[in-house]
């Protein structure tokens, strides 16, 4: 089944491509892969550490995101785009309304709730504070030691689809993102979604786009048509880094100027080959050898952007040039 957005011209003009990775959406995409086994080969180390040191006291939390089905909905406040402090805040401005139709629909839906679940619902300050705290602990194990990796992955995402918005191209933007996102103007078809098709109009009040790390497979988007529209669809995994001998290996052939000179500037933004070897003073064939080097060495990713090739630094390639790339490879096993 299908939701459909219906845009008019002035909707179009309203498109926002996120700015930053949003904690509170990541947490909660996270707690639906930690509850499932899918996606192993990009969260299998990740999943296996997180259940071994996840606090006891915070897994209840988890029963408000069940892996399949309705999610809580004030656990992705819109706030939360500007970080985790600022969610949580939201959080805990919660109206009682929106914490009690939302534990009802999770109550309708069978899932069985944490015991705290019914002095939250009705809005108990207490319970409220306990809400944040866990989520906060939440994100501390679970994503605080990987979010270097989420916030560089999702600048490769942003700088591949900002070249739609900075050229005005916005069906362009709404049909390149994700396979189960169609674009047939003036609709937003976002697919396998519930078990109804439903529609949304925004009269107004724009959408936000958002990459996600933990977003797995297919797009989502929040249950209440009333609350801000936001669409978030996964955005492209690598390999896992190994942070074998290997690459510890590929790391020696970088010491020289011009590749140094390279990452440097694709740390600074996405480029292209050509653009690349403009900013840098080579050849485009002498910057596409240099990038091939890099790109096997594991710090600089390349994807495409419509007819363009772009390249972005990874985690890795960032830690290189802070001058700590040992904990970036311990991270990446």
């Amino acid at each position: 089944m299908a939701v459909r957005i219906h845009f008019t011209d002035d909707d179009l003009a309203g498109i926002r491509l996120a700015q930053a990775p949003d904690p509170m959406w990541e947490a909660l995409l996270s707690m639906h892969m930690l509850q499932t086994d899918t996606g192993s080969a990009v969260f299998g180390g990740w999943r296996g550490r997180v259940r071994h040191e996840l606090p006891t006291a915070v897994r209840p939390l988890l029963r408000l995101a069940p892996p399949v089905g309705y999610s809580a909905d004030f656990l992705t406040p819109a706030a939360g785009a500007g970080g985790l402090d600022a969610g949580l805040g939201a959080l805990l401005s919660t109206p009682r309304q929106r914490l009690r139709g939302d534990l009802v629909e999770l109550s309708r839906a069978g899932r069985r709730l944490p015991s705290w679940a019914r002095p939250l619902a009705d809005g108990d300050k207490a319970a409220v504070v306990h809400l944040a705290r866990a989520f906060r602990a939440y994100f501390a194990t679970a994503l605080a030691p990987w979010w270097g990796r989420v916030r560089s992955r999702f600048d490769a995402e942003r700088a591949v689809h900002g070249r739609y918005l900075a050229d005005g191209d916005l069906g362009a933007l709404l049909g390149a993102l994700h396979p189960g996102l169609v674009w047939r103007r003036p609709v937003l078809e976002v697919t396998g979604l519930g078990a109804t098709d439903r529609d949304i109009r925004l009269d107004g009040r724009g959408l936000l786009v958002l990459p996600s790390y933990f977003c797995w497979r297919k797009p989502t988007l929040l249950k209440d048509p009333a609350l801000p529209c936001v669409v978030v669809y996964p955005m492209t995994h690598e390999t896992v880094l190994s942070g074998g001998a290997t690459g510890l290996r590929s790391l020696n052939a970088l010491l020289g100027r011009t590749r140094a000179g390279i990452l440097e500037t694709v740390a600074e933004h996405g480029v292209t080959t050509t653009e690349l070897a403009h900013d840098t003073g080579v050849s485009p064939a002498t910057a596409s050898h240099h990038v091939g080097i890099l790109r096997r060495a594991g710090l600089v990713s390349t994807c495409k952007a419509g007819k363009a090739v772009l390249h972005t630094v990874t985690p890795l390639g960032m830690s290189l040039l802070d001058g700590d790339a040992a904990p970036a490879v311990r991270r990446s096993g």
